[in-house]
């Protein structure tokens, strides 16, 4: 990995997995939210064309596509199997993440029904806030009483990060190829996450969900991920 830092956003949406170069909490040159078209992607096709690339072709082909528009989440593609795929921004991560408002990542995710239907309104609903202004103080106060965000998983809620061009935090840009389950309140060792030689990763955010992920070998495209997989927990840090 890049770093020694791993920071879960709220992917899955309830974590999206990144990697922060610094502790959470910590002074940011993203302290305030950029200007709003930093966060848009000016060509369509191209947002498009990145949502597809976080699942393969077998699925993300018959999958909904959204993309971010100036209010929000825009569907462009409703799709017929079920699966949704976004390009997750920044105001996904913890509030205590220091990148909370970096206007260059991109985190390519696809979700299955289950997600689509008790985890994706969260990242919905915070484009939302984050697209009309609000601070993310204000955001953080909003999501204590928000129903979308208190909704726990359905079962079998899960989705892939599987993009080559997943652009997760400035330290080192990308992760490695993953599938993410996500899951009412729950202990990491239920599945073994974070156990020294697992490959289960796991957090637990407090106001949402549990969140496990898997890294995989292979990106959506088809190619190796050309670095080892991550260990267990005594070669990473959560926060």
């Amino acid at each position: 990995m890049g770093g020694r830092h791993q920071g879960w956003t709220i992917g899955g949406f309830a974590f999206l997995l990144s990697i922060a170069g610094a502790a959470h909490g910590a002074p940011s040159q993203y302290s305030d939210m950029a200007p709003r078209d930093q966060y848009l992607i000016a060509d369509r096709a191209e947002e498009i064309a990145l949502a597809h690339s976080a699942a393969v072709p077998s699925i993300s082909d018959s999958a909904g596509i959204m993309v971010l528009g100036p209010h929000g989440f825009e569907t462009v593609a409703k799709g017929t199997n079920g699966f949704v795929c976004i390009v997750e921004r920044a105001w996904d991560k913890p509030f205590d993440d220091p990148e909370f408002w970096n206007p260059k990542m991109r985190g390519p995710d696809c979700l299955n029904e289950a997600a689509a239907r008790t985890v994706l309104p969260v990242y919905l609903e915070r484009a939302e806030w984050a697209m009309s202004g609000l601070s993310k103080n204000e955001m953080e106060q909003r999501s204590k009483t928000s129903a979308k965000a208190n909704t726990p998983p359905a079962p079998g809620a899960m989705a892939f990060m599987l993009s080559k061009q997943q652009y997760l935090s400035d330290d080192g840009g990308q992760w490695h190829p993953h599938v993410m389950f996500f899951s009412p309140h729950m202990a990491l060792d239920a599945w073994g996450a974070g156990l020294k030689g697992s490959p289960v990763l796991g957090a637990d955010d407090p106001g949402l969900f549990t969140t496990f992920f898997i890294p995989v070998r292979k990106w959506s495209d088809g190619t190796l991920a050309d670095y080892p997989a991550p260990a267990g927990s005594s070669d990473h840090h959560q926060h």
